[in-house]
This record gives C-alpha cells, sequence and structure tokens, in this order.
C-alpha cells in the first residue's frame, strides 16, 4: 500500500458496505497544534467546496479545539488532525498480501490500576458528578510485517460496518469500528451511539438467550438512554428546532463475537449549517466519553492513564456533495512502523450498577478479535438419498438454515432446496450420500456418491486429547473442519472424542449412542457438539434420552453406536 492511501469500507444507508480507495492526495491538511485544529478543519471544508474529497481523521485529543471546556491526557504522539485532499476515490486492485507477526498483546494497567480507577469512579458517581463513565485501557504489541493483512483479519474477524485503513505518515490506523459517529446528508444528520455489550452464545440456542439478555438488561437500557440524552441535547445545537427524533430505541446488533446494543437518533440539521459545526457540536462522540461530557471528560483525564489518540476520535470522509460520515474507532489498531509498537484501546461504560470483574471482562472480550482468525468456509449439510427420497429432509434444511442466522450467510431456501431436487430428479434410484455447500455469496453446490449399508460392527478408538469446546465451528457443520483434523483416525473408522470434564461428546463424523442398564442415551449439545439431524428424530421419537457421559462411564456401556443421517445406526467396538 502506497504512502498516504486511505480505504474505506462503510455502509451505506441501505447497509451495503460500499469501498472507496484514496491515493496520490493533491494535498495533506495536519496540525499537531491545538489551536489550528479548527482553522484546518475549515481549510478542509474549503477544498470540498472547491470539489475535491477530504478524507482522513480526528483525535480525541483534538476535542478541546471545538469546547474548550473539555479536557484531555497530554503526551500524544500522532497528529491531531490529518486529512488527504483528492480529487476523486478509485477501486482498490486486487492486491497480494504477505504475513506479519504479532508478540502477546499486553495492557499498560494493571488489575490492581484498573480497580483504582474503577473505584474513583463509582465515587464520582456517588458525589453526582457523572452518571457514566466510558473508561478505557489500551494493550500494546510489537508488530512487524504486512500491516494491510493485519487489517484484513480484523475487518474479517468483526464483520464491521464501518472499517477503515489509513497509511499516513509514520502510522499505520486498522480499524474495524461496528460503530457510526455521524452520517450527513441532504441536510440530515444521523448518529447511531452502541452502548451495551454481551458475548454470542456457542450454539444457536444459546446465541439467541444472550441477545434476549441483552435486549432486556435493564443495566445495559439505562446506560444506552443515558447516551442517547446526550446525543439528542449535542444534534440539537445544530438541528432545526423540534427536528431532533430517535426512530430506533434499543436495537441489537450481531457481530461474530459479540452482540451490541445500538440506538439511533436523527435530525435536519439548520440552514448553512458546516463540517466544522457538526464537530463542534458532537466531537468527541457521547458514547465513548459518558454524560456528562463535560465533568466525564475531566474525570476521564484523571483516571487513564495515557492519551487515547485516533482511539475515541473520528475516522471518515467527505465528499464535494457534501455528505459526510465518520466512524467512532473503536475496535482500532494503530501501529507506529518506525518502534513496531502496535496499539489497542478497549472499554466500557461505568454507572452505578456496574461491577468490577464483569466490566474487566467485557473490555477484554472486545479485544477477541485481535487473535481471532476466521478461516474462509461454506456451510455444509450431508443427505441420504435414496430412490430419489432424501431422509429427514425438512430437519437437514432447518439446520442449515440456523447455521445460516447464526454465522449471518444471506441464504435463499428457495435456491437450495431447488438444487437438491434438481439432483435427486438425476439420481433417482440406489443409494447416495449427498454433499450440499453454501456459500456466504448463496453459491451452492450439490454432489453425491453412492455407498452401500453396512450391518457390520465398526473399530473405534477413544481421542488422546480432548476436544476444545468454546468455539462455535463445533456445534455447526460447516467445511471449516480443522477441530477435528487433529484425532487421526488410522486403522479404526472413526474416532470418539470427549471433552475437558472428560465427558464423551461425539465422532468426528457422527454422533455417538451408549446403551447403559438397557437404555439408549446421548450426550447433550452443551457437552460440545454437533447436534446431528438422526440423533434429533431420534430424540423425538423418544428412542433415546441425553445424559452426560463419563470416560469413566463409557467403560460401563453394554452397546456403543455410531449414528448420522446417512448411515443410520453403525455398532462399535471400542479397541
Amino acid at each position: 500500500m502506497e504512502q498516504n492511501s486511505l480505504f474505506f469500507h462503510f455502509a451505506n444507508e441501505q447497509g451495503m458496505k460500499q469501498p472507496l480507495f484514496f491515493t496520490h492526495p493533491k494535498q495533506i491538511v495536519e496540525t499537531s497544534n491545538l489551536d489550528e485544529v479548527v482553522t484546518k478543519m475549515l481549510e478542509v471544508e474549503a477544498f470540498v467546496d472547491q470539489g475535491y474529497y477530504a478524507a482522513g481523521y480526528v483525535s480525541y485529543e483534538a476535542a478541546p479545539a471545538f469546547d474548550s471546556a473539555f479536557m484531555v491526557k497530554q503526551g500524544e504522539r500522532m497528529p491531531l488532525l490529518w486529512f488527504g485532499i483528492f480529487e476523486q476515490p478509485t477501486f482498490l486492485k486486487e492486491c497480494n498480501t504477505g504475513s506479519f507477526q504479532l508478540s502477546n498483546w499486553t495492557s499498560n494497567t494493571s488489575k490492581e490500576q484498573y480497580e483504582a480507577g474503577f473505584t474513583n469512579i463509582k465515587t464520582e458517581i456517588k458525589r453526582g458528578n457523572t452518571y457514566q463513565v466510558n473508561y478505557t485501557l489500551r494493550l500494546q504489541a510489537q508488530f512487524e510485517g504486512d500491516d494491510f493483512a493485519f487489517y484484513q483479519q480484523l475487518e474479517k474477524a468483526q464483520n464491521s460496518n464501518y472499517s477503515a485503513y489509513l497509511h499516513i505518515g509514520n502510522y499505520r490506523i486498522l480499524s474495524a469500528s461496528p460503530e457510526l459517529f455521524f452520517h450527513w446528508k441532504d441536510d440530515v444528520i444521523t448518529t447511531k451511539p452502541m452502548k451495551g455489550t454481551v458475548k454470542r452464545g456457542l450454539f444457536l440456542e444459546q446465541d439467541r438467550e444472550q441477545a434476549s439478555w441483552l435486549a432486556e438488561s435493564a443495566k445495559n437500557q439505562a446506560e444506552n438512554v443515558m447516551i442517547v440524552d446526550l446525543l439528542r441535547n449535542d444534534v440539537s445545537v445544530i438541528a432545526e428546532n423540534g427536528s431532533v427524533h430517535v426512530p430506533a430505541l434499543f436495537d441489537i446488533e450481531q457481530y461474530p463475537t459479540v452482540w451490541q446494543m445500538t440506538s439511533t437518533v436523527k435530525a435536519k440539521t439548520k440552514e448553512h449549517t458546516t463540517i466544522t459545526d457538526i464537530f463542534k457540536a458532537l466531537f468527541p462522540c457521547g458514547s465513548i466519553t459518558g454524560a456528562p461530557k463535560i465533568k466525564t471528560m475531566d474525570i476521564i483525564t484523571h483516571v487513564e492513564d495515557f492519551p487515547r489518540e485516533v482511539y475515541c476520535g473520528a475516522i471518515g470522509y467527505i465528499t464535494p456533495e457534501r455528505e459526510a460520515i465518520f466512524n467512532v474507532p473503536i475496535r482500532t489498531v494503530w501501529i507506529d512502523t518506525e518502534t513496531g509498537r502496535a496499539e489497542y484501546g478497549v472499554g466500557g461504560g461505568i454507572t452505578w450498577d456496574s461491577v468490577l470483574s464483569e466490566e474487566y471482562a467485557e473490555a477484554f472480550l472486545k479485544a477477541k478479535l485481535l487473535t481471532e482468525i476466521r478461516p474462509d468456509f461454506q456451510l455444509l449439510e450431508s443427505f441420504r438419498l435414496e430412490n430419489g427420497e432424501y431422509y429427514l429432509f425438512h430437519h437437514h434444511i432447518e439446520r442449515l438454515m440456523e447455521a445460516a442466522e447464526y454465522f449471518q450467510f444471506p441464504i435463499v431456501k428457495e435456491d437450495v432446496i431447488n438444487e437438491l431436487h434438481q439432483f435427486a430428479d438425476q439420481h433417482s434410484q440406489g443409494l447416495y450420500k449427498v454433499r450440499l455447500v453454501v456459500s456466504k455469496t448463496n453459491r451452492v453446490e450439490v454432489s453425491g456418491m453412492i455407498i452401500e449399508d453396512t450391518d457390520s460392527t465398526i473399530s473405534i478408538r477413544l481421542a488422546d486429547a480432548p476436544i476444545k469446546t468454546n468455539h462455535p465451528f463445533v456445534y455447526f457443520k460447516t467445511t471449516n473442519r480443522q477441530v477435528y483434523e487433529t484425532f487421526s483416525k488410522q486403522n479404526v473408522f472413526d474416532v470418539l472424542l470427549w471433552n475437558e470434564n472428560e465427558e464423551i461428546t461425539e465422532f468426528t463424523n457422527g454422533n455417538v449412542v451408549v446403551k447403559l442398564n438397557g437404555k439408549l442415551y446421548t450426550p447433550p449439545v452443551e457437552c460440545g457438539l454437533l447436534a446431528g439431524t438422526f440423533r434429533k428424530q431420534l430424540l423425538l421419537q423418544k428412542e433415546i434420552e441425553e445424559k452426560v457421559i463419563t470416560k469413566a462411564k463409557l467403560l460401563e456401556a453394554e452397546e456403543v453406536w455410531f449414528i448420522n443421517s446417512v448411515r443410520k445406526w453403525i455398532q462399535c467396538k471400542i479397541v
């Protein structure tokens, strides 16, 4: 990536992400002097009025330039404001990315220091000086290699709507932000504060429960509405009388590792409003300060040890049509290429009801994307097709659509069914194992192979080590089978897996049924397994029951069976 190149992948009003690439700026407008920030912003606007695009960032520490009452930490290293002036955006050509290396991420704030800051915030709340403080800390690591490849990994892990990559001077800014600061178009301004977080569930039922919990959480609603009220007040400064409204309150948004609560504030701006006016009214975003803003920013200055820099500032672009869109740079890494130091900010809103351990854990939950490597994968189903009829067809389609919901695959159900029926029409005689693969772009592939049923007993063995069950790919059928590839099936039909609690879970290609005291049992999903369609049918017919089965209990088994919808029942012998 060339020097002074900027890539944006922001969602439009319809939620579709549009790539914009800016390179070879006509001019760079930047400053590290607080007294020059507003002047430089006006200079940026002058270029926009001449028909140019402007793209860049404003750091959190630039806030006092827009309101002298705002307090910030001193000692920032990055420019307070940086914008490139461009004739027009271009398309980013397919680029070959290299590799990169990162040391372990470490916090610059110890748990004891965090606790001290948390206690101070609670004291300020008790005194009535603040209602909510967005308390943050920094993680640091040494970075070497291709930073654009790291950006692509972050964006993929977060699946964010407002991601950006900035290659400027000695710094690289890698923003995978899910949060919109503001979008201004046709004299209408939209802000979308994000406040309220809970981790995703591992399987669909648990995941839905997590989303419902967040939606109904009084604590998170209280945090969210405080920021909504703050944003309404901020927006009213530049809004026509009576135009400020909240079209969406307490929406729940899905991301790969977390559920987030958002709300939307909109208004029609006054005539002759400028970008500088908007920054004077809104910056920094209330979701990353707390409320009330002036006093809370003062508290932040005392409890946080380091400047925030671009973190919690604003990253975005302005078009010649005076459309402007900026994110809130959360989930954002910035790299100093001279030292190789990478930094990442995390935090959350502290209110009177906040619990220290929960807030500390939530901060690090938001850092999960730093190490989340999500490989490309497709959704997968394996069917038994016998003389043109699929076995348990509706169970398979239901499971496929549940996986699509969890992983946000926009699958068209009718397309999938049509492809499967077409294959069945062409293979109306014989017994087949049919493989269905569906991509995130709704590409459907159906293939099959002739198989024969077997009455023979198969040899299986116990896995040598436990399977890690804290990953969603254990609970959904996909082409990403890395979790199973470490278990060798050499000289046996399959390997019987067990979890960290020494409870058996499943085979690598099917579920397990164990006969104990004359009854047939299968482990519950919570033990860490894929809920097979044949297993589901047997449970519905009450032929089997769910029961936790330990490795020790397995030794008492009268019979062990391998089951799936393609092979049905196959008796096993443990070797």
